[in-house]
């Protein structure tokens, strides 16, 4: 699947109750079964490469695993050293809260990915794991993968990140865990907090308080995960701009978290003046419920608050900028020159290939809205990027190539964009 050609699309109105499950809970759901007492039951886990990998390095540390397709049951006795090299694939997530579960327990492990991630910076983790106490090595200082984990006793901190970022969060709280004190973690500006709600239900002493989070030592195993996963706003976002830039569209997208830190670019989405509304349905690890977009004329906006709330959409919001009426600007998102790829210049390159008016900054970039014209774009291995632009091409018809990395996060992507238009792969 090197290819697809995707055809214009007039109108359409469909709800959507199979988004591929969230990927940033099905990573830590898995994990954290590790951390748990008796046996956690997860469903609606993600099967996309990704996650999968995370499953994979679960059972290569020693936890037992049971999946009978519906339900995957994870029971351990303790991270166990392993046998095997533990491969992320392409995942920032997987790799950045490995290091922070693996910084403290018994045993040698050696974390890797693909030439993707292995180009990626670890130092934003892995330097301050180090400063209490964590024994680890890779290319470049401990920069770049392979990583090199030796289990070590960690001593509490008081951390203040440059950065806000869920997976520097995590990881440090994780590490945290199995410190030798209360640990405290401050960030410039709120992050994703799924670690927070997910280690809190499951009885770890965690506590929010604005910015900073206070996490205490555990005494004891933790209670067993009991979690259906929801549905992934990130992956629902594409469908939500699908429906905002074709005229007299409109879609409903079923079972999604509706977790404030997770539905900032559909609040942006909505500034820009599409129909948008939310019905909650229930709430226990995450809020979960349903969100209806209709189309409407779209206008400019500036993206430059509470950016890493929307750090994954922006690609996809930036096809919805090319389509309003005005010059739409993102600030303050210099965290995209370090995703799967330097995502402020393919997004920048893809739209110029559509003849969409940009300008290029150092941390974001401007676009002009205008007509988009049909081109060929490249992902450059980006699953974002590529159905960023597979979207784009319901406007004005899109080929779009390098499509293999959309496995790792919406394995049925192209299921469900068949039921509003046509497309060929090749």
């Amino acid at each position: 699947m090197s290819s697809v050609n995707v055809s214009a699309c007039e109108k359409f109105s469909i709800n959507i109750s199979s988004i591929a499950p969230d990927k940033s809970i099905s990573h830590r759901s898995v994990m954290f079964s590790m951390l748990a007492s008796g046996t956690s039951e997860i469903t609606n886990f993600l099967r996309a490469e990704d996650t999968l990998n995370s499953l994979e390095i679960v059972k290569n540390l020693g936890a037992n695993v049971t999946d009978d397709g519906e339900t995957i049951k994870i029971s351990s006795n303790g991270i166990q050293e392993p046998f095997e090299i533990l491969d992320c694939g392409n995942s920032g997530t997987g790799m950045r809260l490995f290091c922070g579960l693996l910084s403290s327990a018994n045993g040698h492990f050696v974390l890797t990915g693909d030439k993707y991630l292995r180009s990626r910076p670890m130092k934003r983790v892995t330097q301050p794991l180090r400063d209490i106490g964590a024994i680890i090595d890779g290319r470049e200082d401990s920069n770049l993968a392979p990583l090199s984990i030796r289990g070590a006793a960690l001593k509490a901190f008081d951390y203040t990140s440059k950065i806000a970022s869920a997976q520097v969060k995590s990881c440090m709280i994780l590490a945290a865990l199995r410190a030798d004190g209360k640990c405290t973690y401050t960030e410039p500006e709120l992050s994703r907090d799924h670690t927070e709600r997910m280690l809190k239900g499951m009885g770890a002493s965690v506590e929010v308080d604005g910015l900073r989070t206070t996490v205490g030592p555990m005494k004891e195993l933790l209670k067993p995960l009991k979690i259906r996963v929801p549905s992934d706003p990130s992956s629902a976002f594409f469908f939500a701009v699908a429906a905002a830039i074709t005229p007299n569209a409109s879609v409903v997208l079923e079972g999604i978290t509706l977790n404030e830190t997770r539905i900032e670019a559909f609040k942006a989405l909505e500034r820009m003046g599409a129909d948008i509304s939310y019905e909650l349905r229930s709430d226990k690890y995450e809020p979960i419920g349903d969100i209806t977009v209709k189309q409407a004329p779209l206008k400019a906006i500036t993206v430059e608050n509470n950016i890493s709330w929307l750090i994954d959409e922006l690609p996809a919001l930036s096809i919805a900028f090319a389509c309003a009426e005005g010059v739409s600007v993102v600030k303050n998102a210099e965290e995209l020159r370090v995703k799967e790829s330097d995502r402020i210049s393919t997004v920048v390159d893809g739209l110029n290939a559509c003849g969409i008016e940009t300008t290029e900054y150092e941390d974001g970039y401007t676009v002009k809205g205008g007509t988009l014209k049909s081109a060929s774009v490249d992902s450059d291995g980006d699953h974002r990027i590529a159905m960023s632009f597979i979207i784009a091409g319901l406007r004005c018809g899109m080929e779009v190539t390098d499509l293999e990395c959309i496995n790792t996060s919406f394995p049925n992507f192209f299921e469900l964009l068949q039921k509003i238009t046509t497309i060929k792969i090749s």
